[in-house]
């Protein structure tokens, strides 16, 4: 089947070429939606800037480092406790926001006398915080405000400092991939091999492309010091400034998400020869697999089994009681990029969902390529998805349950149909075996919540039947 014209996208025919319907007998690398180029003038897209994918996604997880952001106090704001990353330190990334607060005097005649002052404001107000990093936005990147030379005057004044400059405004990318891109490289050019870390295991890894959401990261903690491998540095989830400048010494490293942070790992192969290793941390079998793999590396298989008999033990029938109840249920997933194809899978084979429709924010073209390849046939894949188009797709595929963030959310909920937050998560974690029984529990409890369809009832009309709520199987 060719690419789909949605009635909706009739004025903006371009959308064709982003919209795939699978199809049974079709050589799918044929019909991938175009990804990772411009929004289509006349679209209303969900994407977020290049700024924001590398502070918020990337830099804003460390739990001990400032994040300075050099630019007007809407760029920080917007960007600051909108995604629930905690740490083992107080959560000091999620408590504060810092911000040059640019003004229209400053733009005119310049900001980096602004920008210094507000960096040594920042570090004499947190005098146990010597980390920081400072980020450029559209307006003081349009200015020439050169924030290296800003960072270094401070470095060179505070000695025992440290600070990371990220020049990528919002306008540098189409979507927020861009800022991932900018802040791995210029972390590889500038930080990486300018600490060496304490070695107190013979199995060594970084874990890449995991943000701790609600504790993803803490829960698979513990399976790796269960294993015996040392995590060298959390690319970035509950991760420390220092931590990352010793990735180089690491003997592996696994790749969750592969969109936000694979080019870093690709670097790391490159110049220090650290074998990439890519796992989903998704779903029972998935989980299993990745741990599989790790300990291969090592050598350790052993281990690893017991590891996975003792999970499996502990959260199995739990997770067989959702699936009984959840099996035969319609789910779209509209979230970043890669979840897409970590997600598509792991429901379908561990809790019998049925995935009618998927949309990617700034998934590339091989992000496409993969989910494609895991996806159903009459699923919807579609890049950059707009309101209207999600409305249509509703109409057509009909979804229990959506898979999404608080915007898109809060939208589908006034159309009576739950969601479960894919991006910040209801109640996580959600990675591991224990954290995919919580997806299931949030995702059964959307299911089964009676109050949406009380919802759509009009008291006021009084011979309107009750709808039939779903009830979970006796």
């Amino acid at each position: 089947m060719p690419m789909v014209l949605l009635t909706c996208d009739k004025d903006i025919p371009e959308r064709q070429k982003h919209i795939y319907l699978k199809a049974p007998n079709e050589d799918t690398r044929e019909y991938l939606p175009v990804a990772n180029a411009a929004t289509i003038p006349g679209t209303l897209s969900e994407r977020g800037c290049a700024f924001c994918g590398a502070k918020l996604v990337i830099g804003g997880v460390l739990k001990d480092t400032i994040q300075m952001i050099h630019g007007p106090l809407g760029c920080a704001y917007d960007t600051w406790h909108t995604k629930r990353y905690p740490t083992d330190n107080g959560h000091f990334n999620m408590k504060y926001v810092w911000s040059t607060d640019m003004k229209e005097s400053h733009v005119v005649f310049g900001g980096e006398k602004r920008l210094e002052q507000s960096m040594n404001e920042a570090f004499d107000e947190m005098p146990d915080i010597k980390r920081m990093i400072v980020y450029t936005t559209c307006p003081t990147a349009l200015i020439g405000d050169d924030i290296k030379a800003v960072a270094k005057k401070v470095m060179k004044d505070r000695p025992d400092v440290d600070v990371f400059t990220v020049e990528c405004p919002g306008f540098s990318g189409v979507s927020q991939s861009k800022g991932h891109h900018v802040l791995n490289i210029g972390w590889i050019n500038e930080k990486v091999a300018t600490l060496e870390p304490e070695i107190t295991s013979d199995y060594t890894m970084n874990f890449i492309g995991d943000f701790n959401i609600q504790g993803d990261t803490q829960l698979l903690q513990t399976y790796w010091d269960r294993l015996g491998i040392q995590v060298i540095a959390h690319f970035t989830g509950n991760g420390t400034y220092d931590a990352l400048r010793g990735m180089h010494r690491a003997q592996l490293n696994v790749v969750n998400c592969a969109r936000s942070s694979g080019y870093i790992a690709n670097e790391l192969k490159k110049r220090y020869g650290i074998p990439r290793l890519d796992i989903d941390s998704w779903g029972f079998s998935y989980m299993a697999e990745g741990i599989r793999k790790i300990c291969a590396f090592f050598g350790i298989e052993e281990k690893g089994e017991e590891l996975i008999a003792e999970e499996y033990a502990k959260w199995k029938s739990k997770l067989d009681w959702y699936k009984e109840r959840l099996s035969g249920t319609r789910m779209a997933i509209w979230t970043g990029g890669p979840r897409l194809w970590h997600w598509t899978k792991s429901v379908e084979d561990d809790l019998g969902i049925q995935v009618v429709a998927m949309s990617s924010k700034f998934g590339h073209e091989e992000d496409f390529e993969k989910v494609i390849a895991r996806g159903r046939e009459g699923t919807y894949y579609i890049d950059d998805g707009n309101e209207l188009e999600f409305f249509e797709i509703i109409e057509l595929v009909k979804p229990d349950v959506i898979f999404t963030g608080p915007r898109v959310g809060e939208l589908v909920k006034k159309l009576h149909i739950p969601y479960v937050n894919g991006h910040g998560y209801h109640n996580g974690p959600y990675m591991g075996f224990e954290g995919f029984v919580n997806l299931a529990r949030d995702t059964y409890n959307a299911v089964y919540n009676p109050l949406r369809h009380l919802a759509g009832v009009d008291i006021r009309n009084k011979s309107l039947e009750t709808p039939t709520i779903r009830r979970e199987a006796a």
